[in-house]
Parts: structure tokens; sequence; C-alpha cells
């Protein structure tokens, strides 16, 4: 009988201190901590929508420089790679064959204009003498042929000495356009065929010209009322680059649509001062469309993938967080269009669901979402900004 009343006694003890442990436990534990989170209600902007096309860079003028007659290259001089002007010599072909002959045909224009005063003299004094019945007529007809041949023969001269000048001069090789001359195909001591070698390349460096489609879709949705005389605005980013730092304009609309392809050819040039922009390299041009309408603006990083579908995280009641999914548009820097799914007014978790999820209470930091460097809208003010995008 003792040892039970022992045992409860026991039990009703171990009991009132538990009761006590849990009541000093509860009494000590702080209350949960909120994790601290960024949220910033959503932008409302005008944009523009971007259409965003590769090309392939193509110089105004390109020449493959070929001699205009045959001869021995005797010098060569420019230095490859060289900028080049109009008119500056690049190759010299071994002239003296070609004075040679302009110097012989000279002379034999000496040989004619004395034959032809000869003719001349004669013909004046056949006319006196028909005159005076001293000579046939015949006669005087034919002194007067002679002097029609040797003007003839010294107009064919003269034609000659022309061409061999040309020809001589020829042997200087110009540079036909201001440019980038290429390295030297053939050089110094070999012979070059007139119209068949080509000596080196050169390419006008001053402007760049860049060709792309547009599907006949989206030019008569966006740009139906733009025209080369326009010059709409377009901005171009080279391969291995992230800005689009090159701005350009439209200055030429193909007059009608590729039957085959249901694209019309546009191009866009570029000017270039400062040698950055060579002929055959990838691009990509952005074309901003003329209409403007309002959307809602997020950052990039607050947009979180689940599967298939786009999501941003609200911030409801009592500052619980709530899956909401969405439709993105355009990318605008660090920045992106919201099509559908958000409203103005709604606040979101700025750095995405990385470290929070749908219902979890947060301890909300307002901040503002930056754009700062960012064009919405591409005018002539602030073109240069879309280099960040």
């Amino acid at each position: 009988m003792n040892k039970h009343l022992i045992a409860a006694a026991l039990t009703a003890a171990s009991l009132t201190l538990a009761g006590c442990a849990d009541e000093s436990t509860a009494q000590s534990a702080p209350a949960q901590q909120l994790q601290p989170i960024d949220v910033a209600q959503v932008l409302v902007k005008p944009v523009q929508s971007w259409h965003t096309y590769t090309t392939r860079l193509e110089s105004p003028q390109e020449v493959a420089l070929m001699p205009r007659v045959s001869g021995i290259i005797d010098s060569i001089e420019f230095k490859e790679g060289d900028v080049v002007k109009q008119g500056d010599v690049l190759f010299q072909l071994d002239a003296r064959p070609f004075a040679a002959v302009v110097a012989s045909l000279k002379a034999q224009i000496k040989s004619a204009e004395a034959a032809l005063e000869q003719a001349k003299s004669e013909d004046k004094r056949a006319v006196r003498l028909l005159d005076r019945k001293a000579i046939s007529t015949e006669q005087a007809q034919a002194r007067t042929s002679t002097l029609r041949q040797r003007e003839a023969q010294l107009s064919a001269l003269q034609a000659q000495l022309t061409s061999a000048e040309l020809d001589l001069e020829f042997t200087s090789v110009v540079s036909p356009i201001d440019g980038i001359i290429s390295r030297a195909n053939i050089t110094k001591g070999n012979n070059v065929l007139a119209g068949q070698s080509v000596l080196t390349s050169i390419v006008s460096n001053q402007a760049m010209y860049a060709y792309f489609d547009v599907d006949e879709r989206t030019w008569n949705s966006s740009f139906n009322d733009v025209t080369a005389a326009s010059h709409q605005t377009v901005v171009m980013q080279k391969v291995g680059q992230s800005d689009f730092a090159y701005k350009g304009y439209i200055n030429f609309i193909d007059n009608q649509i590729n039957s085959s392809t249901g694209t019309l050819r546009v191009r866009a040039v570029f000017n270039e001062d400062n040698n950055q922009l060579r002929a055959g390299s990838f691009a990509r041009i952005k074309l901003a469309a003329n209409s403007i309408s309002d959307a809602i603006i997020i950052p990039e990083r607050a947009i979180g993938t689940d599967l298939k579908n786009r999501f941003v995280l609200t911030v409801g009641e009592n500052n619980v967080l709530e899956y909401k999914l969405i439709t993105i548009g355009e990318r605008y820097g660090a920045l992106r269009a919201v099509t559908s799914g958000l409203n103005e007014g709604d606040v979101i978790a700025v750095n995405g669901p990385a470290r929070v999820g749908p219902g979890m209470p947060i301890s909300p930091q307002t901040v503002t979402i930056d754009t700062s460097g960012v064009a919405f809208t591409l005018s002539n003010d602030n073109a240069q900004l879309v280099a960040k995008q």
C-alpha cells in the first residue's frame, strides 16, 4: 500500500514540474521574427514596343582595285591596313615602256604637222594656179585631197597620243575612294594584267549600311507611316557588346514586298567617324514602333519562373505574400513591361522569390524602382539611353 502511494506521489510531482517547465519556456520564448523584404509599388510608364533584327554591316563603297594597264609592279606606296584618300598613289607600275610610246607619238605628230603645213601651202598655191588656168581642176582637187589626208593623219596621231598619255598616267594606280585599304595581293616585281589582276581592296569607312527584313504584318501594324525621308531612328549592337551603342536611321525602304518571304527589305545607315564599324560585322538592330501605350513596369529580378509560367509575389493583407501569374512584355534595361496579371497600385517583392515564397508573412521595406538611364520610348533626346538595354 505504501509503495503505491509513493509512486502516485512521484508521478504527481513529475507532472507538476513538467507543467512549470513548459510555462517557464513559453514565457521566455521571444516573439517570431519576420523576414525583412524590399517591396515597391509597380510603375506605369508610356512605352514603345521594340523589334530586333540581325544583320551584317556593308560598306556603301567597296572597290576591288585592278590596274587599267598591264605591266610590272615597280613599287607599293601604301601601308597595309591604313586609311587612304581618293587620289593617293597606291601602286606604281614600270612606266618606261609607256613613256617611250608617248615620245614616239610626239615625234610622229611633229612630222605630221610639218606634212600638214606643206599640204596647206600646196593647196593654196593650187587655188591660185587654178584661177590663172595654170593647172587642171583634177590637179587642184588632188592637192586638196592630200591636205585632208594630212589633217586626218594628224588627228589620228593626236588621239593615239592622248591614249598613250592616259596609259602612262595609269601606271600610277590611285585610290578611287576614301577608305581603309587591305593588304597587297600582288607584290613588287610581279606582272599584272589590265582589268584582271586584283591588287587589293578598299572599303569606305565613314558610314556603314545595315540591311534587314521586316515581316509584312509587323511593318503594316507598327511602321506603315515610316518613309525613308522620315529618318526613323534605330540603334545597333555589335557581337560581344552588351549595349546598343550605335545610333542610326532608316534611309532606304524597298519598293515592294518580297512575295517569296513576305518581308520588306529596309536599310539603316550608321555614320561613324572613329572607325569602330567594319564591313562584314554581325550586328543586331533594334527598332521602336511608332505607337506609344501605358504599361506596368517592374524589375526583371522580381519575376520568378514556375514551369512555363512567369509570376511575381505581391504584398497582400497583413503583409502576407501572394502568388500572381503574369504575362511579360518588352524588356527595358533591367526592367520589364507586364501586359497582364498586375494592376496600378500593386506592391511586389522586388527581389523575387529567391528568399521568400507565397503565404509567407514579411516585414516590408519600401524602396523605389530605379528608372534612371532607361529609355521607355525612343526619341532624339533619349535614344542614347537605349544603349543600356
